[in-house]
């Protein structure tokens, strides 16, 4: 198994020389930080990464959890991860002091999350779950609440989860149909079922607390008449302790990957003494749950691309060290082979891999950067990085889940036959990959909100305002004569998804909705491919930028390597947009007319 699994050079190259994360020490919020505390924070983390979540990777694997006696047992190591993740405060990185937590940017929070993935994604999921439920609870919930559950969660003692999808529901929350009863002092009972719940249940904690969404009874259809609860597994008593909270383990379900986190089906007051608390206002539930929605789908785009780092890495080495072939110029058959990170069309494979680990990863510290400028400005400035990152979330989650996979597999293609066997990691990462583009909202679903709202949203402000910034960008690129023909090749995509967009905004306006949506994952993926474009320019204007400083310097292959890369995507990925322009500017209606008595 490859020691290395992400490319800590790369995650400082995108803190400090293109989003110079250091900028922000000068707000308040984040002023008790330094450049050192932040060396030091990537350090342990690489450290935690290699030397606590790494091990297990296949351990976790080959011995799932078991459901049995009612209670779900996970490898051993959950325990250890989730006690130092609490100690270390690595569940509340980004929380605010005054709750216990580090006040972390988001731009570095970010950093452990990928490390931690890359090296284990299901064992980290255990502790990032935790911190978004938690956050839901400070955000909306009361003092009591907050008092009676953060510290504890924080700790690691308790696992948090957000329980929203149903059997007879699935991502059609408006049809979710578990019951809040209004019980006595101040708690409702709660009585349905939830399905695909992470980390629904385990030994490896104390309790479980479930974020779950429900109807209180008589409250209004559709999703207008949703609200939040806390629900906890074991409720805490009077004195102190713990009791049952009727939260039942129905069954956990068998994965092609990700088995080392548990995925419950849970069935709540099977005997009429579920009790969950109210988060917030009753009927508010789904815009707050939203809240975790959005944090998790980042986290679903930061793990994806932690797999395809892995990967990429375990395919890197392997090219390097296995000899084969030889150059189509050479002669004589008795020569020497050569490594097959020699053949050009490996090192393709290995290209883009690259661009799209390292585009994806740049694309979410970006958003990370947006989600703190968000916390420390007010007024409209507030309001542009708000919009930014409600624009982007999307496409910072389907990106990396989509092209993470083809990542995976192009890994797994440089190792030939041996990638498809388990001597090597790579098979097991292309099964932990698939889950992405399902997890937290399908990519069909991200399409959707995109196009059908984020575009559209406040007269296309944040479309206004992202357009803005890729423009920002090619004009800052411009100046720099080696990047010229990009930056314009970058202007011409830009204009093209100008173009796209007003035709199929043109065609909603017209009242055509049904051909407005149909193709809106080629719109995701057409948006996506000009996005990681704009984050690729900015990487080569920094690594322009260094290579000028100093042309002869021992870092001067890292940052050709960059070059190379950027130059691969503009010339391998970014004409790709071509092809969908094509389709979606068409406006064929196969996809609306094609009748299922067809199929």
């Amino acid at each position: 198994m490859a020691d290395k699994f992400v490319g800590e050079r790369n995650i400082r190259f995108l803190l400090y020389e293109v989003f110079d994360a250091t900028s922000l020490l000068k707000y308040p919020r984040y002023a008790d930080h330094s450049r050192e505390a932040f060396d030091m924070i990537l350090e342990t983390a690489m450290k935690l990464g290699r030397d606590l979540f790494r091990p297990a990777l296949r351990e976790m694997d080959k011995n799932q959890p078991e459901f049995a006696d009612g209670r779900v047992k996970v490898h051993p190591q959950v325990k250890e991860i989730m006690q130092i993740c609490g100690a270390g405060g690595w569940i509340s990185a980004t929380t605010p002091a005054e709750l216990g937590g580090q006040q972390l940017p988001a731009i570095l929070g970010f950093v452990p999350m990928f490390i931690f993935s890359a090296a284990n994604y299901a064992a980290s999921v255990y502790p990032y779950l935790t911190d978004g439920a938690a956050h839901l609870i400070y955000s909306f919930g009361t003092e009591e609440l907050i008092n009676a559950y953060l510290p504890r969660m924080y700790a690691g003692d308790w696992q948090g989860t957000m329980a929203l999808t149903e059997p007879q529901a699935g991502s059609s929350l408006s049809d979710i149909t578990t019951l809040a009863e209004p019980g006595d002092d101040g708690y409702y009972r709660i009585r349905g079922q939830k399905i695909f719940i992470s980390t629904g249940d385990h030994d490896g904690v104390q309790n479980v607390v479930h974020l779950l969404l429900a109807r209180i009874a008589g409250a209004p259809p559709g999703v207008k008449g949703i609200s939040l609860f806390i629900v906890p597994k074991m409720r805490p008593d009077e004195s102190g302790g713990l009791v049952f909270n009727d939260v039942h383990v129905a069954g956990i379900y068998h994965k092609m990957g990700y088995r080392g986190a548990p995925i419950t089906q849970l069935s709540f007051g099977e005997n009429g003494d579920c009790r969950g608390y109210l988060v917030g206002q009753p009927n508010r539930g789904l815009s707050q749950m939203f809240q975790l929605m959005n944090e998790a789908r980042i986290a679903v785009g930061i793990a994806a691309a932690g797999i395809a780092s892995a990967a990429y890495y375990a395919a890197l080495e392997y090219t390097r060290e296995r000899p084969q072939g030889r150059p189509p110029t050479a002669k004589d058959p008795l020569s020497p082979q050569v490594p097959i990170i020699e053949h050009p069309d490996v090192k393709r494979m290995l290209l883009f891999q690259r661009a799209v680990v390292e585009g994806s990863l740049s694309l979410l510290m970006q958003c990370g950067k947006y989600v703190d400028l968000e916390k420390v400005l007010e007024g409209k400035e507030k309001e542009k990085y708000s919009l930014l990152l409600e624009i982007l979330t999307p496409v910072a989650k389907s990106y990396p889940a989509e092209m993470g996979i083809l990542a995976v597999s192009q890994a797994l293609q440089c190792l030939g036959g041996y990638g498809y066997c388990d001597e090597f990691p790579i098979e097991q990462l292309y099964r932990d990959a698939r889950i992405h583009p399902i997890h937290e909202g399908t990519t069909g679903i991200q399409a959707l909100d995109l196009l059908g709202r984020k575009v559209p949203m406040k007269n296309g402000e944040a479309a206004m305002l992202l357009i803005r910034e890729f423009e920002e960008t090619i004009a800052a690129a411009n100046g720099e004569p080696h990047l010229q023909s990009y930056a314009r090749e970058l202007e011409e995509a830009v204009d093209k998804l100008k173009k796209v967009t007003a035709h199929l905004v043109g065609l909603a306006m017209q009242g055509k909705i049904d051909l407005f949506l149909a193709d809106a994952t080629l719109y995701l993926e057409f948006f996506g491919i000009v996005t990681i474009g704009w984050q690729w320019l900015l990487q080569a204007m920094a690594a322009h930028k260094a290579l000028r400083m100093n042309p002869a310097g021992t870092e001067m292959n890292f940052y050709q390597g960059k070059l190379y890369t950027f130059r691969y995507f503009f010339q391998y990925e970014l004409p790709k947009i071509e092809g969908l322009a094509k389709t979606l500017l068409a406006g064929s209606r196969i996809t609306v007319d094609m009748k299922k008595d067809f199929f």
